[in-house]
């Protein structure tokens, strides 16, 4: 059996995959790694010290099992702040558990990997969104082939800390993907062939509230479509909501209830530079990624 832990700037994730007739076991934790980041400090004690006991956790289960084989990676949080190499320590000392820092585009990379591994037709256009804590993650595919692919050092956590009204969001969402419409028509993007596809946790709590999940399913999140009109009328009933409002809705994720609006607004400015009406939805994305690397070599 291989675990595979994706240390994220809002959620740590781990995936426990043995043969291929055992089921995969999965855990996932939002910690907030981000929270409370600044240029100066870089990580907070406090958001060091959450994700260290989720770890330690996750250690715990890991050791359970007798899992020998590990792969860990850490994304945006640990690419940005000056003092990452203390919370790698720290989790080293404590678990055992080494965890790598990868670069944005191994990232992007990793999650469209993932993300198609769930859908069914696999499109021959499809334009991946992986909207993360920390950053977003966007790739251009073609028939397989990697048109673009970039990571953007804007995410949902730093959207939610570093700007309090949606105007302030929408200047710096805008200051961050204005010239991606450009790069992607460079890259021979056609909004009439191409399917977009989203994965990680903004975009699987808005597929479980469109369906109306009191329980997450997996396989009913996988492939289901949702429009940009829908995400519309989501974003103007949540205006109204307080966070505490927005957490009792069914299919919000707990812990949620601040980051879901930044989201939703990352995901509607792409959908309108994209021209495109709908998305599809993706369980999977840069955890099952590492998996699907890590098992292949």
């Amino acid at each position: 059996m291989v675990a595979v832990i994706d240390v994220g700037s809002n959620t740590i994730r781990m995936l426990l995959s043995g043969t291929r007739t055992e089921a995969p076991r999965y855990y996932r934790q939002i910690t907030r790694l981000a929270g409370g980041f600044t240029e100066k400090d870089g990580l907070s004690e406090a958001a060091m010290n959450r994700s260290l006991t989720t770890l330690k956790f996750y250690k715990h289960i890991i050791s359970s099992l007798n899992i020998s084989r590990i792969q860990a990676v850490g994304t945006a949080a640990l690419r940005r702040a000056r003092n990452s190499q203390v919370f790698i320590d720290a989790v080293y000392a404590t678990t055992g558990i080494k965890i790598e820092i990868i670069d944005g585009e191994k990232e992007a990379y990793l999650a469209g990997k993932g993300a198609l591994s769930v859908i069914e037709p696999i499109p021959k256009e499809a334009v991946i969104l992986d909207i993360g804590g920390g950053s977003t993650e966007l790739s251009y595919i073609v028939s397989g082939h990697i048109c673009f692919q970039k990571s953007y050092p804007l995410g949902v956590v730093r959207l939610c800390e570093e700007c309090a009204s949606r105007e302030e969001r929408f200047q710096k969402i805008n200051a961050t993907f204005s010239c991606f419409s450009e790069s992607i028509h460079g890259a021979g993007f056609d909004s009439q062939k191409t399917q977009l596809i989203g994965t990680a946790g903004t975009i699987t709590t808005l597929a479980a509230i469109h369906l109306g999940l009191r329980e997450y399913d997996a396989d009913k999140i996988n492939n289901h479509e949702i429009s940009a009109c829908w995400i519309n009328k989501l974003q103007s009933k949540l205006d109204l909501m307080t966070v505490a409002e927005r957490e009792e809705m069914i299919g919000m994720e707990e812990g949620r209830g601040d980051l879901i609006l930044p989201g939703l607004e990352i995901l509607l400015y792409l959908l309108n530079q994209l021209q495109l009406p709908i998305f599809r939805v993706s369980d999977s994305g840069l955890l099952e990624g590492v998996m699907l690397d890590l098992t292949d070599s």
